[in-house]
């Protein structure tokens, strides 16, 4: 059945991410998982990632979503617990002590709680979470001119808060100082007349307030932005723009350094000698603390400073002076965490996170300045600031580029959904059957051989000596039957299995060493073997257990089923890679057995969920988990976890709709099972979680690995009609692709006709100085072709692409503003028409505007520009002299700043910087734009679209998306004026762009395929989906939500009603309407079984686990 939406339209919608953040904001470092494991533990906006450090690198423990925007995250250990918590705080106040509970692997909530108060202006820098060094207390930064104190028991115990008063309205920077009697906290801050100054406090929780503390320092470096406590010496180091100060009650150190703005720091040494530091343009530095009695403190660090990372304790003396070492450049950081033995994570907002390691001297001669090796990096599309939908291999499926990035970090992205598939080769070969690949020896790296079988006949590839693939000859094969079953086996020898018996051929002779055959001439039906063993069902319902020596073939046993035989696994799990120690078997009766290997005992027996034969079985091995895997004939997957010898954890999920076919195999180390059917899918897993990938192919029968000099890690593909052989991508659900362009990319059109983007960048310069450009790419390499070079403080605001009028041609618009230092406001700007041709920009028109043009928009042959305050259109003249030109026709103004537009018949949705959104309807007649409805909330816009005629959604600067729908059939003027907010949500993300289609195929047969879907792509580098959902699905969805509300609860016990409700600085929370959660009804697929029961049954109704399982399943192949 396909759904349709009916006459409510686009007001009921599933919000859903398809790419999680990215950007990573926070993070820290402590023993958080045990007391010997090193953790790293990251925030990334509204997700929590737990790592464990491993020799192999960093290690995924947790990856959990938060109901809330994570403010601040820090570890610590109160004295009588035997590893760190966790303390977070979020935008919204709410705040929480988590720890790990090791039996479990989740996290457990110690304490929680809302910070909130009645009263209180809201801090503009930034809220702030600390605890003191001693654990004695929290300090919550919340409100001007307030400390939120909440004093800790040695357990980690919380008592009740108090507020103490802070003199210093606009404070900088907050820091509690180590090495103090009391608890000390240092409040860096900025007076009236704009002087930063620092100042410190003792907290008495006694008398509930703040009392002088041990030191002060005025009027420090204008540009003083942050302080960093030093163990041991109850002082600070403030970094300023052009100076770095060291104050304490005895001492005060300066150093002057090249003008530049600190972001992040990072402490190495436990005694506090060394910190890394971070500038905006991602430049690392070295600072060093010389301090006495530091056992040569002062020469080590003299002898370059960066050697010995790891060892080197100095002593906790008096700081003697400060030095800065440039150490090479990474993406600018927002948090950096010294992990151990000179590995650092560096995590950025604005480009990649990564995990580097310093060295002492240069690790690569080519680039003498730089100390750093990079050892992995993780991709951050945040902060996607626009995007464009296109279809580049014209497939029907949607890839995403992205303006991703800021300053030098900037890049476009190129996203994908799918494992994307390299071809190498591809040989028309229809009707293959099967395909088995065969190394020459036992121990062999490569792959030499390809077995094919068709109805009849075996074939057999082979690498030449040019490293080709060629016809070969296996003497010892026999040729002329279907082969079931092809293997390497130990004493280098080949293996084939046909339905009249088995050979096993030398793989140096090539001739036949054994053979075995069934009594009476009975067929064999399915087989399978391991390095050393062989099963095989002999006329249907006899299972044959035989063993593979050096030239023989023995029976050991044999086992009478009660139905007949329709699929074998006996690939080795456990410690020996050339031993099973069990078989799996699928039958025509819809059972799974498990029988111990040599006894052939049945170890387990249970029934399939479902009356389609299985057609192909697996154990596979993932992150120290055996699964048992079986492909039924309908596409439909079944796995189970094996556990201490029973079958645990069932799941069932459709893969596609033509029997399933399971292989394994390796790519990049890791180990995958590859299910071959109509929609090929690879199985993995990450954080002890199965996940799904779908491959950019169809139709894919039969799959072999197949590793060879010429074609490394590669994959033999079984189509119908061909033969192919390729590499495929990094197994993950989203592909991206990064072309770095070394300078802030803003706005991207593209362009069908020229087969260019148009991309418009900013350079990043401390003052902000160098005008902007627009660069022409190709868009399937994405090499510059072109570039309009901007004026000074010329600012680029918008571009599109578009036919203007009756001409044919096809050009770029860009529009743009001039904003110089001294003016407040932009009061002039321009527009170009471009023309691309020949990889070239050619400027067809240009036409001067009072005013910035922020947005620009195809409109009836017309253009339509956002111009200051005012919507204006302009029509395209007939040429006059040989030049066309743009001529003002009609204009609306009233608006506060016109920044988004979007258009549908006749209608212009406006999205206003104040004033929510306002809808204008086009009169020909009379050749005017006249206001017809608007929303009277208001809503800061930050994207605006339209849903249908009368729907039309739009994201605001408080995280929000709300849905306003016009009443065109009301009664009265003033209803029909009005803009309805019909749906509310809190998205937790800011959006910056809304654009219609999708990043997925959509199959005719699928149940959702005439479902409209919208995209989205925020500063945290979120990618995702609105879908509009008919009514009734809407209903048991919303059910479902509050079902997994009472089943799945929040990490720290926040609560997800409330993350959901729509607040903003103008309206008081209310609850989510219209809009359901995808990423929790998507935790679904996640659930454990009785949880997963526990979520049906509470929704009632005629509901049933199949049905809920099928259609969530649906939904997230929206994405």
């Amino acid at each position: 059945m396909v759904l349709e939406l009916g006459q409510e339209g686009c007001q009921f919608n599933y919000v859903v991410s398809a790419h999680k953040p990215t950007s990573v904001q926070h993070s820290a470092v402590g023993h958080f998982t045990s007391a010997t494991d090193l953790n790293l533990i990251i925030s990334k906006s509204t997700r929590l990632e737990v790592h464990r450090l491993t020799p192999e690198g960093l290690q995924g423990v947790l990856d959990v979503p938060l109901y809330g925007r994570v403010a601040a995250l820090q570890l610590f250990r109160p004295a009588s617990e035997p590893r760190d918590l966790l303390l977070l705080l979020t935008e919204r106040n709410k705040f929480c002590v988590l720890a790990f509970d090791e039996a479990s692997g989740e996290l457990v909530t110690r304490a929680n709680g809302d910070a909130s108060d009645r009263v209180g202006r809201q801090v503009e820098l930034g809220q702030r979470g600390l605890v003191d060094p001693q654990q004695r207390l929290i300090g919550l930064h919340i409100y001007d001119g307030l400390l939120k104190v909440i004093p800790m028991d040695e357990r980690g115990g919380l008592q009740e808060a108090f507020n103490v008063r802070l003199d210093e309205l606009k404070v900088v920077d907050l820091a509690f100082l180590e090495g103090c009697a009391a608890p000390t906290v240092a409040v860096l801050f900025e007076d009236t007349k704009e002087q930063r100054h620092v100042k410190t406090y003792e907290v008495s929780l006694r008398e509930k307030e703040l009392l002088e503390g041990p030191w002060q320092q005025s009027n420090l470096d204008a540009g003083a932005s942050m302080l960093i406590p030093v163990p041991g010496s109850g002082g600070a180091v403030v970094v300023g723009e052009s100076v770095i100060t060291f104050v304490s009650a005895t001492a005060v150190r300066s150093t002057a350094i090249k003008p530049t703005l600190v972001k992040a720091y990072g402490q190495v040494d436990e005694d506090g000698s060394r910190f890394l530091l971070s500038d905006f343009l991602g430049n690392l530095y070295l600072l060093l603390l010389m301090r006495e009695g530091a056992g040569g403190g002062a020469e080590r660090a003299a002898a370059g400073g960066s050697s010995s990372f790891g060892g080197g304790r100095g002593g906790g003396g008096e700081v003697l002076g400060l030095r800065l070492e440039p150490l090479g450049r990474t993406p600018a950081a927002s948090t950096i965490s010294y992990l151990d033995s000179g590995v650092v994570f560096v995590g950025s907002s604005f480009g990649d996170s990564q995990l580097i390691r310093l060295h002492s001297t240069p690790p690569d001669p080519a680039q003498p300045d730089s100390f750093v090796e990079v050892i992995d990096s993780q991709a951050n599309l945040g902060p996607i600031v626009d995007f464009a939908v296109v279809d580049l291999e014209r497939q029907g499926q949607g890839q995403i580029v992205t303006c991703s990035g800021a300053g030098v970090d900037g890049s476009l992205r190129i996203v994908r959904n799918g494992i994307g598939v390299v071809e190498q080769a591809l040989v028309e070969l229809p009707g293959i059957k099967g395909m088995w690949s065969l190394r020459k020896t036992f121990m062999d790296t490569f792959d030499t051989y390809l077995v094919l079988t068709f109805a009849g006949e075996t074939r057999v590839l082979g690498m030449n000596s040019d490293d080709e693939l060629d016809e070969a000859e296996l003497p010892g094969f026999n040729s002329a039957a279907l082969t079931l079953c092809c293997a390497n086996t130990l004493h280098d020898q080949f293996l084939q299995v046909t339905a009249s018996g088995v050979r096993l051929v030398d793989s140096m002779t090539q001739q036949l060493a054994a053979q075995w055959e069934p009594d009476g001439g009975e067929r064999i039906t399915v087989a399978a073997a391991s390095p050393t063993q062989l099963v095989v069902a002999v006329g249907g319902r006899t299972l044959v257990y035989l063993e593979l020596g050096e030239g023989s073939v023995t029976e050991k046993g044999r086992l009478q089923l009660e139905a007949d035989i329709a699929c074998l696994d006996i690939t080795p799990s456990g410690s020996s890679n050339e031993r099973a120690e069990a078989v799996a078997v699928g039958t025509w009766a819809m059972q799974a057995h498990v029988c111990e290997l040599p006894s052939l005992r049945q170890l387990v027996s249970e029934k399939l969920p479902t009356d389609v034969i299985p057609r192909s079985v697996l154990f596979a091995q993932f992150e120290g988990d055996t699964y048992l895997l079986y492909g039924l004939g309908d596409g439909q997957l079944v796995n189970y976890r094996l556990d201490g010898g029973g079958l645990v954890d069932r799941k069932k999920i459709a893969l596609g709709t033509k029997p399933i076919l399971l292989r394994t195999f390796r790519s990049r180390g890791a180990a995958a099972v590859f299910a071959a059917s109509d929609r090929p899918t690879v199985i993995y897993s990450a954080n002890r979680k199965l996940l799904y990938s779908n491959l950019n192919e169809n139709e894919v029968g039969h799959m072999a690995p197949f590793n060879t000099a010429a074609f490394p890690d590669s994959l033999a593909l079984g189509k119908q009609e061909s033969l192919l052989i390729g590499t495929i991508d990094d197994i993950q659900k989203l592909h991206v692709r990064t072309v770095p362009l070394g300078e802030q990319p803003r706005r991207i059109a593209h362009q069908e006709s020229s087969r260019t983007f148009a991309v418009t960048c900013t350079k990043a310069t401390i003052s902000g100085e160098g005008g902007d450009s627009v660069r022409l790419v190709d868009e399937q390499t994405f090499e510059l072709l072109d570039r309009l070079q901007l004026q000074q403080h010329e600012l680029a605001c918008s571009v599109c692409s578009t036919k203007l009028g009756d001409d044919p041609a096809v050009y770029y618009v860009v529009g743009t503003a001039f904003a110089p230092p001294d003016e407040p406001e932009p009061t002039k700007g321009r527009i170009f028409v471009l023309a691309a041709s020949g990889g070239k920009l050619n400027i067809v028109c240009e036409k001067e505007t009072r005013g910035a043009v922020y947005a620009l928009t195809e409109f009836q042959g017309r253009l339509l520009a956002g111009i200051n305050s005012r919507v204006q259109m302009y029509k395209w003249s007939e040429p006059s002299d040989g030049v066309r030109g743009l001529v003002p026709e009609c204009s609306h103004a009233g608006h506060v700043l016109a920044l988004y537009l979007a258009t549908r018949g006749d209608l212009v949705v406006v999205g206003d910087l104040m004033k929510s959104i306002q809808l204008l309807a086009w009169k020909e007649a009379e050749g005017s734009l006249e206001l017809r409805a608007r929303d009277f909330h208001p809503n800061w816009m930050s994207a605006v679209t339209v849903l249908d005629d009368d729907t039309y959604l739009g994201a605001e600067n408080s995280y929000n998306l709300f849905t306003v729908r016009r009443n065109a059939d009301a009664a009265t003027d003033e209803e029909r004026s009005r803009l309805e907010t019909v749906g509310r949500y809190h998205l937790g993300e800011f959006v910056n762009r809304f654009q219609h289609g999708s990043l997925v195929m959509r199959l005719p047969d699928s149940e959702l395929s005439q479902i409209p879907t919208v995209l989205f792509g925020t500063i945290n580098g979120v990618i995702g989906v609105v879908a509009s959902l008919p009514h009734a699905q809407y209903q048991l969805l919303e059910g479902m939500q509050e079902a997994m509300r009472k089943v799945v609860k929040g990490v720290g016990g926040f609560d997800h009603a409330q993350w959901r409700a729509f607040s903003n600085q103008h309206q008081p929370a209310s609850p989510a309407t219209r809009f359901v959660d995808g990423d929790l009804i998507e935790q679904f697929l996640d659930l454990k079984r009785d949880s997963a029961e526990a979520v049906v049954a509470a929704m009632g109704g005629s509901a049933t686990l199949d049905s809920i399982t099928q259609l969530v399943e649906e939904l997230s192949r929206l994405h």
